[in-house]
């Protein structure tokens, strides 16, 4: 059995995450725990995104708490459509990865899945679930492969545009201000 694990420490704020991917007979599920200080107040959130063996999302889930706010969300994606709790969602069939905002692992999943050559560049919209919107919404973004450990990575909406470094799993070691790898 194929598993890679992962243990972050955020930068911008008091915090950790921790992850571990593994190969399943249908492709891939990343699981993990975040805990940070979020605006609301402490908070604690488990995730598991499944992916198939061509690493598209199939589903994921998250439970925990912000603040005082309970958390359970799930989400799916039905052909070329996204659900999210049993209801429909806004991104459309051009978003094939699910982005949790709230962690650094599902950026693992883009970068598998377009597994780009040094050099090479692509646009990637996702579906991005926000802890604070509780919703699924289009985020734009774009990775550039610079080395073998280097992606240059834009997400407009948010202005940040910064050289991510990665490690030979795929994972994202150096997340410029917000995430860095311990151990």
């Amino acid at each position: 059995m194929t598993v890679d694990t992962m243990l972050w420490r955020r930068m911008d704020s008091p915090g950790h995450d921790s992850c571990r991917l593994v190969a399943t007979t249908q492709g891939w599920l990343l699981s993990g725990t975040a805990v940070f200080r979020h605006q609301s107040g402490p908070a604690r959130l488990e995730y598991a995104v499944r992916v198939n063996r061509a690493w598209r999302t199939r589903s994921a889930r998250v439970d925990g708490w912000v603040g005082n706010r309970q958390v359970r969300t799930r989400v799916r994606r039905v052909g070329s459509s996204w659900e999210i709790d049993g209801l429909s969602a806004a991104p459309g069939p051009e978003c094939v990865d699910l982005d949790l905002g709230f962690t650094p692992a599902t950026n693992i999943l883009q970068l598998r899945r377009m597994a780009l050559a040094v050099g090479k560049a692509a646009k990637v919209p996702v579906a991005w679930w926000d802890v604070a919107s509780k919703g699924l919404e289009v985020l734009a973004q774009r990775y550039e492969r610079r080395t073998i450990t280097t992606y240059w990575y834009e997400a407009p909406r948010f202005d940040f545009a910064e050289l991510l470094t990665v490690n030979s799993a795929g994972f994202v070691v150096e997340y410029p201000g917000i995430w860095v790898a311990e151990g």
